[in-house]
Formats: C-alpha cells, structure tokens, sequence
C-alpha cells in the first residue's frame, strides 16, 4: 500500500527479517537495508556474516551505521501509517484534546493519555511504547488535557508538582529548594486530596442548599396556585359587593330623585294654591277700588256716606309678608340619602374587617419576652408574656442584647420571613411603641424608633395638654 501523502510502496519501509517499518535502519555492503537489531541477531555468533536478502557473503563483519535519512523516513512513515489508523478509530470532537503526534502530521485523533514526562497527549496507538517500554512504563499517565506547557513551572522550566500552602499556588521541586524552602509545601496529589474532601463537603452542603432550594420551588409554586385561588374569590367578592353597592347606590338615587319630584310637586301644588288665594284677593281688591272710584265721583251725598264706611275698610286677606315657597325645599335630600349609603358602606366594612380579621389570625404567633433584652427596669411575668415598668432598677447582667438606657424588651423568637400576626394589650399605658426590629438594632445609648435604624413601629403619645407636667 501507499502510505498517505507519500508514493513510495509501504515495502520499500518493511525490514525482510521482521517484517516491520524500519528500527534504527542500517545499510549492508551490498546495499540491502536491516533494523540494527535484526542485522545484529542474524550475524551474531557466526563466524561468516551473509547478507539475508541476496545471501552475499562478507569474510569479516562489515562495519555499519544508522542511515539517519532513511531512519527519518522510516520514523515518518510509521507515525503517518499509525495515526492513519488511529484516525479511522477516534477522530477528535469538539472540545476533546488531540494527540500532539497525529497533529504534528496534520491529524486529529482523540488523545487517550496526556504524559506528565514527556508534556505530550498520545492517542491509544502512539500510547503503545508507554505501556510496553519499561523507561516510559514509570512516566505519570493523566487523563488528557490541553496546554501541558502551563504544567511546567515558568522560572525553572521544571514539572509543577508540589504546592505552597503559604501563597496558595503551584510550584515546581525547585521552587520549594530556593524561594519557598521556608514554606509548607506539599505535593499535589496531598493537597488535591484533601481539596477533595473538601469539595465533597462543599459538594453536599450544596446539594442540600440545592434540595432546600428546590423546596422552596415547591413552596412558591403552591402558594401561588393558593393565591390564584384567594385572588378569584376576592375578584368574586369583589364583584358581588360592588355590584350590591351599585345597585343600593342606583335605588338610592331613583328614591332621592323621587323624592326631589315629589317635593318640587308638592311645592308646585302649593304656590297654585297661594297663587288661586292671592288672585281671589286681587280680584276682591280690584272690585272694592272700582266701587270706591264710582262712589267718589257720585253727588249723592246720602249714597256716600252710607256706602263708603264698608268699601273704605279692607276685605279679610292674608297676612302674605310670611307666606311663600321657599327655593330650597329639597336641601338635605342628597344628604340623606348619601347618609343612607354610608350606613351600608360601614356595615360592609365590618364584615371585611371581620373576614381580613380571621385571616389574620391564622397567622398568629405566640410571643415571649426575653429577658435577656429587657432593659434593667422592666419587669417580666413568669410566662414572659407581661411586661411592666418596675419602681426600681434590677441588677441584672449588662449584655450586648440588653437595651439599656432606651427602656425595650424584644421577644425571644425571630422571623426571617413570612407573615405573622401578634395582639398586645396596652391597658391604660398611654406612651407606647409597638413593633418588629432588626435583630441587629443598636441597643445601646440613645436609639430614635424609625426604619433607617431598623425599627418599624406603631405607637401613641397623649395630646400635649393631656401630658403629666414635668417635676421641678
């Protein structure tokens, strides 16, 4: 066969006596060429040297040599032929480390072994002589890897096989003879060891953090389908109570608009009525002034003075400077029916309150003081779940927890997270503050309760003319 990229025949590579490519190639007198080591093992012990190929026969041992040319051709040749095999078994993918052999004659073959020695990745052919060559057998064989050259210690040129505890890095055997010499080093494969263990610490604390995580997956993901479900029925509430208000205000405004028309009706009815009155009266009037006119003109002297008494005084009328219909008979009506409106809206807020109360509850904690953070004059209930202000100061230990002279007390449970519900009873106490803290609150010296020093609080203070007077 021919070999790839050459035309010679893969015989003229082939030792007659091995049948092998070319060891060391020599070449006889004659001119036929033998490995070193075939050559040798024919003509050793006999007394008259023949050529194996053409049988000519040499009186004395010839000298020979190694044709370094044609043993170049013949190193060419095997390297070419095996990774022209290796080749068809394992060609390199994306990633994987290439033989630097193979490469070398534009090949890619995955590499089997990278060697620590010799800084050479070998695939399985050219792997060969590290596994049957008994100098080569001791090489450190590693799973292949890319850029053996960082292996080798920069200043020295040497193998990095031990590592300096001191500075954290990698150093070569020289290294720890010269400027690390007063170090802690160890070899690499100690300190991969218990790099290891301690990966494989890190490694579980992380499959826990990942189990916890996952956890918490499932813990968001079924709130979620819960607050998809909260959320319909508050949207279904929601709809139902507005609706209920829609239709309670709607008939509220058909009654009161009712009420406005029958009102303005009834006002209406009324000034016809002072109207029909005060035309009667008109009309009265006007035929008494007309009579009073006929009369005045009259030479009956008798006539006028019988007649005048009765049309001189007025007829019976109404006394009208306080009779009228007032503009503003409807004043109130809205009012009226907004007060209405306003009876229901707190009557439905009761009931959300009521409702948002018994969610709330489901929530409730049950907090206990700690004495340990009270300030020395508040004094606790045996249950820890009352607190007052005592007359005197307790001695009591000055911890970092206890808050001293600002006069607090935290309960003894944290929360990281969550919703969480607590009632306290104040009694008469009328300055107050209630709340939650950061566990990390300073509780030492003067503190001003607001969340940049992390406090998130409620409380009361009295009016300021309801506050004691200061003591003289």
């Amino acid at each position: 066969m021919a070999s790839p990229g050459h035309m010679l025949p893969a015989k003229q590579f082939l030792c007659t006596i091995c049948q092998q490519v070319f060891t060391d190639p020599v070449t006889t007198p004659c001119g036929h060429n033998f490995c070193l080591a075939c050559i040798q093992n024919v003509w050793d012990g006999i007394e008259v040297c023949q050529c194996p190929t053409c049988n000519k026969t040499f009186t004395s041992l010839p000298e020979i040599s190694i044709n370094t040319a044609f043993k170049e051709l013949a190193d060419t040749f095997r390297n070419i032929t095996v990774c022209s095999s290796a080749s068809q078994l394992c060609a390199t993918k994306p990633g994987e480390v290439a033989c630097d052999v193979c490469a070398a004659t534009s090949l890619q073959v995955k590499a089997l072994k990278s060697c620590l020695v010799c800084l050479t990745s070998y695939c399985e052919a050219h792997l060969e002589p590290h596994q049957g060559v008994a100098t080569l057998k001791i090489h450190k064989l590693i799973e292949p890897v890319n850029n053996l050259q960082e292996r080798m210690c920069k200043k020295h040129e040497r193998l990095l096989e031990m590592f300096c505890r001191d500075e954290q890095k990698c150093v070569c055997q020289f290294c720890t003879e010269t400027e690390h010499k007063d170090h802690h080093a160890v070899t690499i494969e100690d300190e991969s060891g218990e790099r290891k263990v301690q990966m494989k610490k890190t490694e579980a604390d992380f499959q826990q953090m990942i189990q916890e995580r996952l956890e918490k997956v499932e813990e968001i993901k079924s709130c979620l389908k819960l607050s998809n479900t909260s959320a319909e029925e508050e949207m279904k509430e929601s709809d139902r109570l507005f609706t209920s208000l829609i239709r309670f205000i709607e008939e509220r405004q058909i009654e009161a608009n009712a009420e406005i028309k029958e009102k303005q009706k009834a006002a209406e009815r009324r000034a016809e009525e002072l109207v029909d009155q005060l035309q009667q009266e008109i009309t009265e009037l006007q035929r008494r002034n007309a009579e009073l006119e006929e009369l005045s003109d009259s030479e009956d002297y008798l006539h006028v003075l019988k007649r005048s008494p009765s049309l001189m005084s007025p007829p019976p009328t109404k006394e009208w400077m306080e009779i009228g219909v007032h503009p503003e008979l409807c004043v109130g009506t809205v009012r009226g029916a907004l007060s209405k409106l306003d009876d229901t809206l707190k009557n439905e807020l009761d009931g959300l309150k009521k409702e948002e109360m018994k969610k709330m509850q489901k929530y409730a904690v049950d907090v206990v003081l700690d004495p340990d953070t009270a300030h020395p004059n508040i004094v606790l209930s045996a249950d820890g779940k009352q607190a007052g202000r005592g007359e005197l100061l307790h001695i009591v230990p000055d911890n970092p927890q206890r808050f001293d002279p600002v006069i607090c007390v935290l309960g003894k449970r944290g929360f990281l997270s969550g919703r969480f519900y607590f009632q306290v009873a104040v009694g008469s106490k009328t300055f107050w503050d209630l709340g939650v803290v950061k566990e990390s609150v300073n509780r030492k010296g003067m503190i001003t309760s607001k969340p940049e020093n992390g406090f998130w609080t409620d409380n009361f203070r009295p009016p300021l003319h309801l506050m004691p007077p200061f003591a003289p």
